[in-house]
């Protein structure tokens, strides 16, 4: 009987690049200066990121756009979903009422303090990317925007959308 194996080396890495971003500024508002700001026009799109959690199915909203002819792709994503749980307690007291709590998930739960993160994934040149990073930290209501290195995200999976 012959054996097969199969060599994973052959797979490339996700070929995309992180910025995070602290402001607190809505989303629709973040999405509007960058716009504004860098050569680029991120548009709500209708479908949203899920991720599954034990306790809650959580969806991010998101912002992307595609630049086609320069293959690169945008996606603004919050960090942070605040998720209303429904508790199975009843008080105890003459009306029934279920006990609700909100709680706050995150998107990348290891970068609890960043409010939003711009995901660029194509072709971009280093020359790019500080010109990039300096274009986001001019904006007045961003408090600052960093690159996040690749081995700081333990959930890498989440960025797969």
């Amino acid at each position: 009987m012959a054996v097969h194996k199969f060599i994973l080396d052959d797979f490339e890495e996700a070929d995309y690049q992180l910025i995070a971003i602290h402001t607190n500024l809505e989303l629709f508002r973040i999405a509007f200066l960058l716009n504004r700001e860098l050569p680029i026009l991120l548009s709500k799109n209708q479908k949203k990121v899920i991720l599954n959690h034990p306790l809650q199915k959580l969806e991010f909203s998101l912002y992307r756009y595609d630049d086609e002819k320069k293959e690169q792709f945008w996606s603004l994503i919050p960090n942070k979903e605040e998720v209303l749980l429904k508790s199975n307690k009843k008080s105890r007291n003459l009306f029934e009422t279920e006990e609700n709590q909100s709680q706050t998930f995150y998107f990348l739960p290891e970068l609890k303090k960043v409010d939003y993160f711009l995901k660029m994934e194509g072709d971009f040149e280093k020359t790019d990317n500080a010109t990039l990073l300096s274009s986001i930290n001019r904006i007045e209501q961003v408090t600052t925007a960093y690159w996040v290195a690749e081995n700081l995200i333990k959930s890498k999976n989440n960025l797969i959308f």
